[in-house]
């Protein structure tokens, strides 16, 4: 007990000694070990560590040992970095009120290495170091500002995830003050060089992070506007140097150059651009910067030099530059850009020096540009074609110079042929019903069709016309437009027959069109719709000089030479295929253009070219499209002669010109030497046309006019007179040629049948049935109204409803009772079928099905689709066609019909005038409907089927 009392009494000295007597005499007797303060309490190590930093005087050097063992201290005891962070700033903020700048600038080279070695410990270190950069910048000390500046880059450099974005926002716009200093001293090269360093740091945070800050677009500005010394742009050799620029904090002499930094912050404005958003976001700022300080040039080149660096730069690091060349193309519809074509001009130079750098790819982006430039240059042609002779048109040439030879330049790139021709389906699947619109539509496609064409490297040797085209194109062929039908038929020759010329390419400019010429895009436009003979009047026009004119007839005459050899011939040159089906649908096609009676004879030109075409692969595919070939020839050669026909002489005689040369370009297709012989023998004697002329048994072409000779107006009176006498001198009966036909091809087609030959070669030519169903509007545009002759397989308003005369009674108990009629002729008939004999006749037609082949060319989705919708449309059609006209007349109205028939009256008027024929009509349908009549809603009369079930009691 006494023991234990004792050891208490001890343990109370000692704390009473330590707490009061010890402190004091370690004050005195610090050299006693055994007493030494810091063995017995806490030790602040850091303050002796920070006191070793700093130097003593303003000609040394800060200690970087001690600056390494605080970095050390500070990684084992991350609980003392708020007291240390507070002595440095409080540090900083003294000596630099105290203008102490030695002591000072010691501060940020701290930091910088506490930074670089405890990043573990960014969280603690961030905002202490974000307040010092702040510091510096504000100071009016070019030094301090640098020094923030790169201590920002070291900030920046180290860190590992973006949680101070926000926080470093701030300072962007103090970094953008300091990159536009005006002083053009040393001082002010090296303060614009560190802040711009900082800026490239700051894009490359952003790129890490995908973030792109508020105020990019002063960072933009600041680029641009330190761009402007640099004389050089850096290469590719440059890209190395660059990439560890990033990752150093200290300037030397080759880096004071703000242009250096310039394109570094480029370069990693390149490496933001990772998708299509972030591209956006950093190629929009430097367009509005281009349109506004007139960038665009060739003098500055400052443009073409900055994209071009980006465009390396994205390359480099795996990016498609792709994007970058379509959105630099999409920027011509900006709103300060789209009317000022000149300055479009320079995007299109500056785009086409991008679209020489690219690789070769079919990228979405490619052909999405491609998209572009055909529509800026359907505008071009429009504009061509809507201004007047006088009009003074330079810049719109210069557009289309333009346009066309960036767009020579994507098509290189694309390597393939097809993209870019399922491309030019969806813009015609948008064509205008306008004539304009749609001719300036179907002149851009066509010389983009030529200009992807005459590239070697685009494939398109045994590839079959994309369906999608084909359709497409078989639907401008049934424009209202008869121009805009001509330009359909060259855009199919051009795809198919890339090489090979034809008469409307001779007068085309050269791939691209090189000179400005006031009136070159113009004739641009008319190469793509005009005649042969409507170019060469438009290039005399413009020939003032006698050396000019020259040059026109050599021309001329070059063309006279080339006209021998240009009939087609597939194996002498590359081409697309035509697939048999696609050979059935464009002779049915050519059958449903040739009947209408606003063609002209460019018109009947263009489709026995078409003709020519399908007759090539015809013959080398199928022996029923080469039959059907020889059927249309004859079908339209009989139109043409038949009085019915309510057509006018001057189209009679064009029809029948045309179905005679379709004739000998079957014959010489089908080797039959002695048919030419024959055709040509039966024509002798006969007039010429003055329109049409055969070249050489290979081309049916415009005949051309000279100046000298007075020119017939198609149409006119003394065109028509001239055009009757031509047709009553032919032979109304070839009954003898197609029997001379049918005897040579028997013995060419030796797998034909005989009987199914005869029989199609003296029947009239029929459209194909999916013809019919896969484009109604075929069917239900101007062309075909106006045509006098019903096809086969459609029906006509005549037979949709019979007579608009006289009460529904009449109108429905005649057809009505003609029914009954019928049906009680067969009643009496012997060739009734019994129950017995039904049954077998199903049971062998079911056999015959079972056993009947399949198809071998199938339909495909869309085709059927197009099936699908064809009927419905056509359904609603006929049932807007049954209720536009008034069952009940008044009397003075249904004499008016009496004398006239409404179908010939909507033939014979335009377009125009057609709707407002059928606009009166509805109005007068809901004049008499609101009048109150009974009669107007009454229902039909019983139907014979109705009388059947009455009869039999239900």
């Amino acid at each position: 007990m006494q023991m234990g009392v004792k050891k208490w009494i001890l343990r109370k000295a000692s704390a009473v000694m330590s707490r009061k007597v010890l402190p004091v005499c370690g004050k005195l007797c610090y050299l006693c070990p055994g007493i030494r303060a810091r063995s017995r309490q806490p030790v602040k190590r850091y303050k002796n560590i920070l006191a070793g930093i700093f130097p003593r005087s303003q000609d040394s050097e800060p200690n970087d040992r001690m600056i390494g063992k605080l970095c050390d201290y500070t990684s084992r005891n991350p609980a003392r970095i708020p007291d240390i962070t507070h002595y440095l700033e409080q540090k900083c903020f003294k000596e630099l009120r105290n203008e102490r700048l030695y002591l000072a600038r010691v501060v940020p080279r701290i930091y910088g290495k506490l930074l670089s070695s405890c990043k573990e410990q960014m969280p603690l270190l961030a905002p202490s170091s974000l307040l010092v950069v702040q510091t510096l910048l504000d100071q009016r000390q070019d030094e301090m500002r640098i020094l923030g500046c790169l201590l920002l880059v070291n900030f920046l450099t180290n860190q590992v995830d973006g949680a101070y974005m926000f926080s470093v926002e701030g300072i962007i716009s103090r970094l953008c003050e300091l990159g536009q200093d005006l002083r053009d001293d040393d001082r002010g090269l090296k303060l614009r060089s560190a802040a711009l360093q900082a800026l490239a740091s700051m894009v490359q945070f952003m790129g890490d992070y995908s973030h792109v800050a508020m105020d990019f677009e002063n960072i933009v500005l600041v680029i641009m506007e330190n761009y402007r010394v640099v004389e050089n742009p850096c290469g590719a050799e440059s890209t190395s140097a660059q990439n560890q620029s990033t990752k150093e904090e200290t300037l030397g002499a080759s880096h004071n150059d703000p242009g250096y930094w310039s394109r570094v912050c480029l370069q990693n404005m390149a490496k933001l651009a990772k998708e299509a958003t972030t591209v956006r976001h950093v190629i929009e700022p430097l367009f509005r910067y281009f349109d506004s300080s007139d960038c665009w040039s060739p003098e500055s080149s400052i443009a073409s030099s900055i994209l071009s660096e980006l465009q390396l730069f994205m390359d480099s690091s795996g990016q498609s530059s792709h994007l970058l060349l379509c959105i630099t193309i999409k920027h011509l519809d900006h709103k300060s850009v789209a009317k000022r074509p000149l300055l479009q001009v320079n995007i299109l130079k500056v785009a086409n020096k991008l679209a020489q750098q690219v690789k070769l790819l079919a990228s979405v982006h490619i052909i999405s540009a491609i998209g572009d430039l055909v529509r800026h240059m359907r505008k071009c042609m429009q504009c061509a074609i809507e201004a007047s002779e006088d009009d003074d048109s330079i810049p719109n040439s210069a557009l289309h110079s333009a346009l066309e030879a960036c767009l020579l330049q994507l098509t290189k790139k694309v390597g393939d042929v097809g993209p870019i021709l399922d491309m030019l389906a969806v813009v015609l699947e948008s064509i205008s019903p306008t004539a304009t619109i749609a001719r300036a539509t179907i002149a851009s496609i066509y010389r983009t069709v030529r200009i992807a064409a005459s590239l070697p490297n685009l494939s398109y040797d045994k590839k079959v016309l994309p369906e999608s085209l084909f359709q497409q194109l078989l639907l401008a062929m049934a424009h209202p437009d008869h121009e805009t039908r001509i330009g359909s038929h060259r855009i199919l020759s051009a795809t198919l027959f890339p090489l090979l010329k034809f008469p409307w390419s001779v007068f085309e400019p050269p791939v691209p069109l090189s000179v400005y010429d006031p009136k070159g895009t113009r004739l641009v436009a008319l190469s793509a719709i005009s005649s042969l003979s409507v170019i060469t009047e438009k290039i005399a026009e413009n020939c003032s000089a006698s050396n000019e004119k020259l040059e026109t007839n050599k021309v001329l005459d070059e063309d006279c030479d080339k006209r021998s050899t240009s009939g087609i011939e597939m194996q002498e040159t590359k081409s697309m295929l035509l697939s048999s089906q696609q050979v059935g649908l464009l002779l049915s096609s050519i059958w449903n253009q040739a009947l209408s009676e606003e063609n002209k004879p460019a018109n009947y030109e263009a489709m026995a070219h078409t003709f020519n075409l399908a007759l090539q692969f015809s013959k080398t595919q199928d022996s029923n499209n080469l039959v059907r070939c020889f059927q249309l020839a004859f079908s339209l050669r009989s139109i043409s002669l038949d009085p019915g026909v309510l057509l006018q002489a001057s189209r009679k005689r064009s029809l029948y010109t045309m179905a005679t040369a379709m004739l000998m370009f079957s014959a010489k297709a089908s080797h039959l030497p002695q048919i030419i012989a024959f055709i040509k023998e039966s024509t002798s004697g006969q007039s010429v046309d003055l329109h049409l002329s055969l070249i050489e048994d290979n081309s049916l072409e415009l005949t051309f006019l000279s100046s000298s000779t007075s020119t017939v107006i198609y149409g006119s009176e003394e065109d028509e007179g001239s055009a009757s006498d031509f047709l009553s001198i032919l032979h109304k009966d070839d009954k003898q040629l197609r029997d001379a036909v049918i005897l040579q091809l028997v013995e060419r087609l030796e797998n034909f049948p005989e009987d199914i030959l005869k029989e199609q070669m003296f029947q009239q030519f029929s459209p194909e049935e999916s013809f019919l169903l896969r484009a109604p509007l075929f069917m239900e545009t101007a062309a075909h109204p106006c045509s006098p002759y019903t096809l086969k397989g459609s029906l006509s308003e005549e037979e949709l409803v019979p007579s608009v005369v006289g009460d529904e009674d009449t109108l429905f108990g005649e057809s009505f009772s003609q029914s009954d009629t019928r049906i009680s002729e067969s009643i009496h008939s012997n060739d009734v079928l019994s129950v017995t004999k039904l049954l077998e006749s199903v049971k062998e037609s079911a056999q015959e099905v079972a056993n009947a082949p399949l198809l071998m060319n199938p339909l495909s989705f869309d085709q059927m689709k197009d099936q699908c919708e064809a009927l419905l449309l056509e359904k609603q059609q006929k049932l807007a066609a049954l209720l536009s006209f008034n069952l009940d007349q008044d009397p003075l109205l249904e004499e008016k019909h009496m004398n006239e028939d409404p179908l010939n009256e909507v033939c014979c008027n335009t377009d125009s005038d057609s709707k407002d024929y059928l606009g009166e009509k509805e109005n007068s349908l809901r004049c008499d409907s609101s009048s109150g009549s009974e009669n107007s809603f009454r229902l039909p009369p019983s139907s014979p089927y109705d009388k059947f079930l009455k009869a039999a009691g239900w």
